[in-house]
């Protein structure tokens, strides 16, 4: 047996983390600049998204601190059990920074504790995914090291389609990254978005909503035609922010597109600390490999 423990950008469903007994280490959320809530405890996002959209505010995330991965990891290290710990990417947040932190100073006052620490190289409901998988091998009786040889091979094949309504959260306070040009250039644009390898890219620029939702459709069409990427080795979710109608539809496009179905029991909804970057609009699709495919 072992632990799995990952942060809060990973948006999952609390009744799936109780379910699945994943411990979840909170980011930090200000939508003032001076007061830091706990993302999922002491702010919510559904009450962020009203805000965000009723009062235009420019919310921002802060990663958790050492202390606070040495207080969730300790209890488990205590009775013996092997952790996982998975966190949201290194380009977004220095998350994995303060968990590698935090392990070694566990290892001090136990040096035969056995923690991984892992960069999930994505984000979001992916990032659900990713811990998803973690969580399947556990449950089907694969050993810690498996599981975690498994999660690393997983990496490269975790994928991010998707589009926003809006650059101004990434000009303020997003890691724009590779957009930096595009943001400078073409401020009035819808971009299709990938994030892949730890990095987010461009892959279209469209002018109306319906176009971009569209180039995201075709993005992900395009990658599942490569012959190397076949739709029924890989789990599939539906990430969106503020419209659930629109998601709804958007799901079953995209869903008739690539003939697929969603993981549904895990969460959807894009979570606080990706809408401090993204907006309240952004939707898209994300995908992992199943384990047993690697």
């Amino acid at each position: 047996m072992f632990k799995i423990l990952t942060d809060s950008a990973c948006d999952l469903d609390k009744e799936y983390v109780v379910k699945h007994d994943v411990d979840v280490i909170p980011l930090y959320i200000t939508t003032d600049g001076q007061n830091y809530l706990r993302d999922g405890e002491e702010l919510y996002s559904r009450d962020l998204y009203k805000r965000m959209v009723e009062e235009n505010i420019f919310p921002k995330s802060s990663l958790p601190s050492v202390q606070d991965y040495v207080d969730h990891m300790m209890p488990y290290v205590e009775k013996g059990l092997p952790v996982i710990c998975i966190t949201i990417s290194t380009s977004l947040s220095g998350s994995y920074n303060s968990a590698q932190t935090a392990r070694d100073l566990v290892l001090e006052e136990h040096p035969d504790a056995v923690i991984t620490v892992m960069n999930s190289t994505t984000n979001t409901v992916t990032q659900g995914l990713f811990v998803n998988e973690a969580v399947r091998m556990k449950e089907a009786g694969l050993t810690y090291e498996k599981t975690v040889e498994n999660l690393e091979k997983l990496k490269e094949s975790t994928r991010i389609f998707f589009t926003i309504g809006s650059l101004d959260y990434l000009i303020k306070n997003g890691r724009i990254g590779k957009l930096a040009l595009l943001i400078s250039s073409r401020i009035k644009i819808k971009p299709t978005i990938i994030m892949k390898d730890n990095e987010i890219g461009l892959g279209g620029v469209s002018r109306t909503r319906a176009k971009s939702l569209t180039s995201v459709i075709e993005a992900a069409r395009k990658y599942f035609n490569e012959p190397e990427h076949n739709v029924k080795d890989y789990n599939f979710i539906i990430g969106w922010g503020y419209d659930l109608e629109e998601a709804a539809q958007f799901k079953k496009e995209i869903g008739d597109a690539l003939g697929v179905t969603f993981c549904e029991d895990i969460g959807s909804q894009i979570g606080a600390v990706t809408v401090c970057h993204t907006g309240p609009y952004a939707l898209g699709l994300g995908c992992i490999r199943k384990y047993e495919t690697v």
